[in-house]
């Protein structure tokens, strides 16, 4: 499905991101990756890569932080030619109460979330708006839907997200550029299964198909939206939660 295609994925040393960056490279795709500091995950993730055939590279990049991404995206463009898929997938939590919740806190994960989805897409829209394609994947949450105590600054950067999104799938859609939002529900990775049984309990009464989604199932549907198949869809935000959220 994506044999040829030039893609970045930000956050994809674990989780849903890795997922994802093997499921698309597994589809074809030549991948690059960002990393904060190298280490076995990233290494790792680099030659399973490459077992599928197709090339792959790691760049160092806070994506915080503009001037690291501007060269993140400078140095793949160098190197594959041309980018032809932007998934923004890198986020972090803090969680807490919003009487007890530092500011730091709340700037940090607004800061990677919500800035660095923006300082990305800024980066890269010029080289999609000259060669006149591109797809830009946001991983947002459906806590950035409907909330969830002890999670306002994460809420915050996810609606962010959304709303950042549909603006700017507004401004792109004339140069052939789509942008789309995957939501996230309960997704079963390392973080969720840290959970409590009780929490967990309580999460799968909330869902419909009373079960937890897998990593896989976020990766297929960002396959599907980075392949040509979805070519007449922009500014949509789809929900991949088993029910649990339902407009």
């Amino acid at each position: 499905m994506l044999k040829d295609k030039n893609i970045i994925v930000t956050g994809a040393t674990r989780g849903i991101g890795k997922e994802i960056a093997l499921t698309l490279a597994q589809n074809g795709a030549n991948i690059a990756i960002n990393y904060r500091n190298y280490n076995e995950e990233v290494e790792e993730l680099i030659n399973s890569i490459k077992e599928f055939g197709v090339e792959a590279i790691a760049v160092k990049c806070d994506v915080s932080k503009s001037d690291e991404v501007d060269n993140f995206i400078s140095e793949v463009k160098n190197h594959f030619s041309s980018i032809d898929v932007l998934v923004n997938n890198a986020g972090i939590t803090k969680d807490g109460l919003l009487l007890r919740m530092k500011d730091e806190d709340f700037n940090s994960v607004l800061d990677v979330n919500l800035k660095g989805t923006f300082n990305t897409t800024k980066s890269i829209s010029p080289i999609m708006i000259k060669q006149k394609h591109g797809k830009i994947i946001n991983i947002s949450s459906v806590v950035g839907i409907v909330g969830n105590a002890g999670q306002c600054n994460y809420a915050a950067s996810k609606a962010g997200v959304i709303g950042f999104s549909k603006s700017v799938a507004r401004e792109l859609a004339s140069r052939n550029i789509n942008v789309n939002i995957v939501a996230p529900g309960y997704i079963d990775t390392d973080m969720t299964k840290s959970l409590p049984d009780k929490v967990k309990d309580e999460i799968l009464k909330s869902i419909p198909m009373k079960k937890m989604g897998n990593p896989k199932e976020v990766a297929n549907l960002v396959l599907f939206l980075s392949s040509s198949l979805s070519d007449y869809i922009t500014g949509q935000v789809i929900n991949v939660d088993g029910g649990m959220v339902m407009a």
